[in-house]
């Protein structure tokens, strides 16, 4: 037998049962359960390193005051799963905290159906906008970034009048504590994980963001989905910004600022692919979390630095997971 044969028998390519090779089905398994092993990792050596990290003081105060914020991130797992982007969900999230001050005043319903139908409102206007005039998702929600910041400050005489949530309203139960915020967000969470992975919708924005000449070609419902998913993610970042305002029982006009990025960044690290066709939401959760560790942790150690460090850390780990779904995504087409 010659020495090609052997190498042809012997070779480093050992199909699985579905036809793919070991290291792709490794790169699969990386880029697909990553994120919730360098959590893990994360937590146990910061619980060994800082005593006082696994304290419930510490862990109460990561889960029940970044709960609200991300919302921002369920939402955004669904627009990227298509290969869109929204940039105006941070506006919209202190937008939200405003309106849900000033509807407050007219009753606790408001201060939770305002702010939700401003959102939901706006994200048909942006999907509308990207879906049936075609136009580019990242202009589109930079001009509503624009927008809704520049309406947030119409509103509030630009930040000179603050809203307050009466005492007495029973809305504002729904922001206290930890349990509440964390039950609520978690209970979102679960039915956005069961709409991306167990209905028809899912899968067709998973189609989409793989390619949509070919789901269109399927007769798949391309515009409408597009249009849910930004209709999507308004809404929930006027929630989320409704739960946070009731939380801190005001509107603060400041708030949000870089929330987007936060969001897009916890969702790309969760797995979610960039260029769209792969969307997980346990993923997402697993990268708000091990963004909200390294925060608490910058802040515990490094808050000296101020802000700036934790957006250097930000970026530095999205650039990171970026390339590394770029080199696992080519060893899975080159294997």
């Amino acid at each position: 037998m010659s020495s090609t044969a052997v190498r042809d028998q012997a070779g480093p390519k050992t199909p699985g049962p579905d036809g793919t090779g070991r290291g792709e089905r490794l790169a699969a398994l990386v880029q697909k359960r990553g994120a919730p092993i360098v959590l893990l990792v994360v937590v146990v050596v910061a619980s060994i390193a800082s005593p006082g990290f696994a304290d419930w003081a510490n862990v109460s105060g990561v889960l029940g005051g970044n709960a609200f914020v991300w919302l921002l991130a369920l939402g955004m797992t669904f627009v990227i799963t298509t290969g869109g982007i929204d940039l105006s969900v941070g506006s919209m999230y202190a937008l939200g905290g405003v309106l849900a001050a000033d509807g407050s005043r007219a009753g606790s319903w408001a201060a939770v159906l305002l702010p939700l139908a401003v959102g939901a409102a706006w994200g048909t206007v942006q999907g509308m906008l990207v879906a049936r005039a075609r136009m580019a998702p990242f202009i589109v929600s930079l001009a509503g970034l624009l927008g809704v910041r520049g309406v947030l400050q119409a509103i509030t005489n630009e930040g000179s009048t603050t809203y307050l949530v009466p005492a007495g309203s029973w809305a504002r139960k729904l922001g206290e504590g930890t349990w509440t915020p964390v039950l609520i967000v978690a209970a979102l969470f679960v039915l956005g994980g069961l709409l991306l992975t167990r209905t028809r919708f899912g899968a067709t924005l998973t189609a989409i963001g793989g390619n949509e000449n070919a789901a269109v070609l399927m007769g798949l419902p391309v515009a409408r989905a597009k249009v849910y998913v930004y209709v999507l993610s308004g809404s929930l970042a006027g929630l989320a910004g409704a739960l946070g305002g009731l939380r801190l029982g005001s509107g603060v006009t400041t708030i949000g600022v870089g929330y987007e990025l936060t969001a897009i960044a916890s969702v790309v690290i969760g797995g979610t692919l960039l260029t769209g066709g792969y969307g997980t939401v346990g993923g997402t959760v697993c990268g708000v979390l091990l963004l909200a560790v390294l925060h608490n942790l910058i802040d515990h150690y490094f808050s000296s630095y101020g802000s700036a460090f934790t957006d250097a850390v930000n970026g530095a780990f999205l650039a990171l997971v970026v390339l590394s779904q770029t080199l696992l995504g080519r060893a899975r087409h080159v294997e």
